[in-house]
């Protein structure tokens, strides 16, 4: 498991320090937020990703906020997992 969490279904409204408070409760280490927004217009995209501080934290995080309702949405918490994938292909 790593430290990494994904965090889905977020309100628009949420900014990076009321993430960071809500992964923060019960003593949680939060080491870094980063909401992702529109590239053309800046907006937020409703997800983000939180990094913890031990992967005890991560598990504890994803057990108690995944389907927690967070200013009227449910959260989706869980491992983040690597972007792209295939190396790909290339030419022979």
């Amino acid at each position: 498991m790593g430290t990494r969490l994904y965090v889905g279904n977020l309100p628009f409204s949420a900014d990076e320090s009321a993430v960071r408070s809500l992964f923060e409760q019960n003593d949680r280490t939060v080491t870094d937020v980063k909401l992702i927004t529109d590239r053309e217009t800046g907006r937020p995209r409703g997800f983000g990703f939180v990094e913890m501080g031990s992967n005890e934290e991560a598990d504890q995080a994803i057990s108690e906020l995944n389907g927690r309702d967070f200013e009227g949405r449910q959260l989706t918490v869980n491992e983040a997992r690597e972007r792209g994938g295939g190396g790909g292909g290339g030419r022979f």
